[in-house]
């Protein structure tokens, strides 16, 4: 399943954005703030860029059906690989998102680019379950939960810039 996502944060510049999310403080602060009952954050230097790789364990927030498959909670397991900028400060990730123990991962891009007056936080990927015959049904409330919680980062985020 197609996940396409454009969030804004007006007033800040690509440098400033980055900034914040390759901010081990910021990314846990967010972890808590999503109701992340444990986390882990770690935030590598890697040439012009970084990796961020986040654990966290999540309440399943998902219909009962999948709860049956998941249980109560999922340990999610987010990697980031960001590089360098380009002359006009965009940067690219190639973002990876896995349910530790399910089939279930989104593999994508994510671009902050300056947009106007500020920087536009783009998210291209592909949100997949890979269990035969239901695959399909689990796979729109694994996208809702990964935008989900891109947005509650974007809203933490404006705050702080």
């Amino acid at each position: 399943m197609k996940l396409t996502e454009s969030f804004a944060y007006e007033g800040a510049t690509p440098d400033q954005v980055y900034a914040l999310i390759t901010d081990p403080a910021f990314r846990t602060e967010s972890a808590e703030a999503d109701g992340a009952t444990e986390h882990d954050v770690t935030v590598t230097p890697r040439g012009e860029g970084h990796e961020v790789s986040i654990v966290r364990t999540m309440p399943a927030d998902l219909p009962d059906f999948v709860k049956k498959i998941t249980g109560s909670t999922v340990t999610v397991h987010q990697t980031e690989v960001w590089g360098g900028p380009a002359a006009d400060g965009t940067r690219t990730a190639d973002v990876k998102v896995e349910i530790k123990g399910q089939p279930a991962t989104m593999k994508g891009v994510a671009t902050l680019l300056p947009n106007g007056t500020g920087t536009a936080f783009e998210v291209d990927g592909e949100v997949k379950v890979a269990i035969p015959f239901i695959g399909k049904k689990i796979e729109p409330e694994v996208h809702k939960a990964v935008v989900s919680s891109l947005r509650h980062e974007v809203q933490l985020g404006l705050t702080k810039l």
